[in-house]
C-alpha cells in the first residue's frame, strides 16, 4: 500500500501547486486589470481566501473576454451605420434650438459627443409608455401591422399571458410574408419555464438566444447579459425603455408579482439607431447581416425631439454610458431627477451627485421602497447616507415593485431606456439607451416623476442612521459585494 500513499502525496502535491498558481495568475491579473480598485481587492481577497474555488470562479465571473470576440465575429460589420437623410446637428447647430435656460446643456452634447459616433439627429417623436397597460398594446398593435420587418431584443422573454400574446402576434407576422428576428439574452430565457423558445419555434419565428451559455466554450461569458430592449417594426417605429416582456408588467390583469416600468414610442431618424444596435447584436449571435430598405429605410422628420441612441456594453462601447452620466451630472444647473430599480453607485458618481447638490441642484432619487433582490437592497441601503449627507434626497414609492428607468436634468434633457444606476449595467450589460433634449417631453417626464414623489415617502439621514447594528452590519456586508452585484 505504499505506492498508494506515494500517490495520495503526489495529488496532494500537485493540487497544492495547481492551486498556488492559478491563485497568484488570478490575482495578478485582477490587480492588472481590474478598473475599480474596490472589485480588485475584494477578487484578490476572495482568491486567497477561498482556495482554488475563488480562482475558478474569477476566471468566469471577474474576466471580460467579450470585446476580443466582438471583434472578431462583428469584423467589418462592428461599425455598421444606415445611411441617413437627415443631417446629424452639430453644437452650432443644437444651441439654437434650446430654450435660453438651458443653453447651459452644450457642454453636455459637446462631451457626448466626444464618446459617439452616433450623431444627435433632429426631428423625432418620443412617447412615454407607462406600464405594460399601455406599452404591449401599443407594440402588439405594431406587431399587427407590419407590412415589411420586426426585429425585437429582450432581456426577458417569459411563456405567460404577455409572452404567448407576443408569439402569437410575431407569428401571424411570419404568416404575412413579414421578416421577422427575435434576439432573446440566454439568461433571460430561462426565467420562466417551459421557456417560450418552444412557442416561437411552434409559431416558426426566426430566433437566437445572445450568449447561449451551456456550451463549455461559452462557459467564461455566463456573467454578461443583453439587457436592451428593441423593437422596431417596418424600420420606422421603434419601442425602447426598461420593459421585459413578462405579465407582471400587464397590471391591469392583475398578475401574481406586479412591476411597475417605463417603456418610450420612437419615431423619427433615431429609430434608425435602435435597429442599428439590433443588427449588430443579431449579427453577432448568428451571422446574418440585416440590411435594405426593408431594414433601413430612409427616414424623415416626425417631431421636435433632438435624439441619440446610445448603446452601451463591454465591448468597445465599454463605460461610455457612466461617463455619459458623469457629465449630465456636471452639467446640471437646477434639477436632476433620478428614478432607478437598483442604486448602486460608485465613489465617482456618488460625488458627483453630492457636488450637485451642493452647488445648488435639486437633487431627487426614486427608488422602490420594497426590491425584488432583498441582497441588493440591501447594498443599496448601505450607500445612501453618503448622498443624503450631501444634499441628495431620496424617495421611497409604494409597492408594487418599480422597475421604472429615468434620468432628466435642468427640465430638457432626458435619458430613457434599459440602463440601472448598478455596476452590472455600467460594466457587464449590453445596454441601449435615448438621450433627448427636448422641454416639452422633459416636461411631461417631469410630470410622471412628481406624481411618483406624490405617492412616495422620503427618508431622511437620520432614518438611515437609526438602523439597528445587526441590520447596519447586514447592510454593510452586502456593500461589500457591490462590484460583483
Amino acid at each position: 500500500m505504499d505506492w498508494l500513499s506515494h500517490l495520495a502525496k503526489v495529488w496532494h502535491y500537485l493540487v497544492v501547486a495547481l492551486t498556488l498558481l492559478l491563485s497568484v495568475l488570478s490575482s495578478a491579473h485582477a490587480i492588472l486589470y481590474r478598473r475599480d480598485p474596490r472589485a480588485a481587492a475584494l477578487w484578490v481577497g476572495f482568491v486567497w481566501f477561498v482556495p482554488l474555488l475563488g480562482a475558478v470562479l474569477y476566471f468566469i465571473f471577474g474576466v471580460n473576454r467579450i470585446k476580443r470576440r466582438a471583434i472578431l465575429l462583428r469584423g467589418d460589420l462592428e461599425h455598421f451605420r444606415a445611411r441617413q437623410i437627415v443631417a446629424g446637428f452639430s453644437l452650432d447647430q443644437l444651441l439654437p434650438q434650446l430654450p435660453d435656460e438651458s443653453r447651459h446643456l452644450g457642454s453636455l452634447a459637446s462631451a457626448t459627443a466626444t464618446l459617439f459616433t452616433r450623431p444627435l439627429l433632429p426631428g423625432n417623436r418620443v412617447q412615454l409608455l407607462v406600464n405594460g397597460d399601455q406599452a404591449y398594446p401599443a407594440m402588439l398593435k405594431a406587431i399587427s401591422e407590419a407590412h415589411h420587418s420586426v426585429t425585437l431584443s429582450t432581456y426577458i422573454f417569459d411563456r405567460d399571458e404577455a409572452g404567448l400574446a407576443f408569439a402569437r402576434a410575431l407569428g401571424d407576422a411570419v404568416r404575412r410574408g413579414v421578416a421577422v428576428r427575435v434576439l432573446i439574452d440566454a439568461t433571460g430565457t430561462r426565467y420562466s419555464w417551459p421557456s417560450v423558445l418552444g412557442a416561437l419555434r411552434h409559431e416558426k419565428v426566426p430566433h437566437a438566444r445572445f450568449l447561449r451559455t451551456f456550451p463549455l466554450r461559452r462557459l467564461l461569458e455566463m456573467n454578461l447579459r443583453n439587457h436592451r430592449k428593441i423593437l422596431v417594426v417596418d424600420g420606422r417605429l421603434g419601442f425602447t425603455g426598461g420593459l421585459n416582456i413578462r405579465a407582471g408588467h400587464w397590471l391591469s390583469k392583475n398578475p401574481s408579482h406586479p412591476a411597475c416600468d417605463l417603456h418610450f414610442e420612437l419615431e423619427g431618424p433615431v429609430v434608425a439607431h435602435l435597429q442599428e444596435a439590433f443588427v449588430d447584436d443579431w449579427f453577432f449571435t448568428t451571422g446574418e447581416a440585416l440590411r435594405g430598405e426593408n431594414w433601413f429605410p430612409a427616414l424623415g422628420h416626425a417631431g421636435p425631439v433632438i435624439a441619440r441612441g446610445i448603446a452601451d456594453g463591454p465591448d468597445e462601447d465599454f463605460e461610455k454610458l457612466r461617463w455619459t452620466l458623469l457629465a449630465a451630472l456636471s452639467a446640471a444647473r437646477n434639477s436632476i431627477c433620478i428614478a432607478t430599480p437598483y442604486f448602486l453607485p460608485e465613489p465617482t458618481i456618488i460625488a458627483a451627485l453630492n457636488l450637485a447638490a451642493m452647488r445648488g441642484v435639486s437633487v431627487n432619487i426614486l427608488l422602490p421602497s420594497r426590491s425584488n433582490l432583498p441582497f441588493v437592497q440591501w447594498a443599496s441601503t448601505a450607500h445612501w447616507w453618503q448622498v443624503l449627507e450631501r444634499g441628495c434626497r431620496i424617495w421611497l414609492s409604494p409597492p408594487p415593485f418599480d422597475h421604472s428607468k429615468l434620468f432628466l436634468v435642468d427640465d430638457c434633457w432626458a435619458l430613457v431606456g434599459s440602463t440601472n444606476w448598478d455596476p452590472r449595467s455600467l460594466r457587464l450589460n449590453f445596454e441601449f439607451n435615448v438621450e433627448c433634449y427636448d422641454p416639452d417631453l422633459a416636461r411631461t417626464l417631469n410630470g410622471w416623476f412628481a406624481e411618483q414623489l406624490r405617492k412616495s415617502r422620503e427618508i431622511s439621514l437620520a432614518e438611515v442612521d437609526a438602523r439597528s447594528l445587526p441590520v447596519r452590519l447586514r447592510d454593510g456586508v452586502a456593500r461589500l459585494f457591490t462590484p460583483l452585484l
